[in-house]
């Protein structure tokens, strides 16, 4: 609910300035108009309610919402680079499903999210369904309203709290960013860069041992290098995705290869939703908490920049740590 528009007057958060109840005020009563949603708007006399869009929906976040949580807490931006199908969104999916279940890297707490419909929206697809079992989520879509879509949690170990952002971008953005930096299609991708704390570089197992491995390998090479010129001391880790799949051993070699040239330093995880033959722990995959854990305990460059919000305005962006 709005302030009253009265000079000096708290309400309806405190008493009335003029000792008014305050639905009796003759101030409050002729700014007040419901919005169109059922938020309470106050307005100028004679203009017309505008009807903001607001962040705590519980959906995914967008470009538009993020002053409302960085304008208080530092943030730490997490962006997946990959091509489409490539196991982001999965990914996040993944990360949520194993916190909230009590799966979590050592040390640390779920401490709350912003986001919590977002998170279960792409998560559903992979918990059991009763007529055809789990699936993964649908293609993230380049036309999202909230795109890129943020989804947030805060995660908390003994000395302080992470507020941890996950861009759910779609593939096809890296995929002109990584030939045409200043392609009009790769405008998210160049918006992510730009503000990002920590880069992870998917690399799709299945892509690299299909029957267009060689053409998925030179797309990676083409993303790693347009990464490693553009990450400006971040943190970047190369991130095999379904590892489950064998990758041909030429092909893994090149990407290597690829990444300590255009990446110089990363680190490398393998990650799957099926668990590693013969392991007692079904239901958390493999690699999937110890990449978590490097995500929100890599120390990015602690620096403060400013840098221009969609709407033109300046925001500062602090990039801290989470250790």
């Amino acid at each position: 609910m709005s302030r009253c528009p009265h000079k000096g007057c708290n309400a309806p958060e405190m008493s009335c300035v003029q000792g008014e109840e305050i639905e009796d005020c003759p101030a409050w009563k002729s700014k007040v108009k419901s919005g169109s949603e059922g938020e309470v708007v106050v307005v100028p006399d004679g203009q017309t309610a505008k009807h903001l869009r607001f962040p705590w929906t519980g959906n995914v976040m967008g470009p538009a919402d993020l002053p409302y949580l960085t304008g208080a807490k530092r943030v730490r931006l997490l962006t997946m680079a990959g091509a489409s199908d490539a196991g982001k969104t999965s990914l996040l999916a993944a990360f949520y499903l194993l916190i909230a279940r009590g799966y979590r890297p050592e040390g640390v707490a779920f401490a709350g999210s912003l986001t919590l419909e977002g998170w279960e929206n792409i998560a559903g697809s992979l918990q059991w369904n009763a007529l055809n079992g789990p699936t993964f989520p649908a293609h993230t879509s380049s036309g999202g309203g909230r795109s890129p879509g943020m989804l947030h949690m805060t995660l908390r170990n003994s000395i302080s709290e992470c507020e941890l952002l996950a861009a759910d971008a779609p593939g096809e953005w890296f995929t002109d960013w990584a030939v045409h930096r200043d392609s009009p299609r790769a405008d998210g991708a160049r918006w992510l860069c730009e503000r990002t704390d920590v880069f992870l570089v998917m690399a799709d197992s299945k892509a690299l041992s299909g029957p267009d491995r060689g053409q998925a390998r030179q797309a990676l090479l083409d993303l790693m290098r347009r990464v490693g010129s553009e990450r400006d001391g971040r943190p970047a880790a190369l991130v095999w995705t379904k590892s489950d799949l064998t990758v041909p051993s030429s092909i893994e070699a090149a990407i290597r290869e690829g990444a300590a040239r255009s990446l110089k330093d990363f680190q490398e995880f393998r990650v799957s939703m099926y668990p590693e033959a013969g392991s007692e722990s079904r239901n958390k995959g493999q690699g999937i908490l110890e990449l978590l854990a490097w995500v929100i305990n890599v120390q990015p460059s602690n620096r403060e920049e400013l840098v221009t919000d969609h709407d033109g305005s300046a925001l500062l962006r602090t990039f801290g740590s989470f250790a």
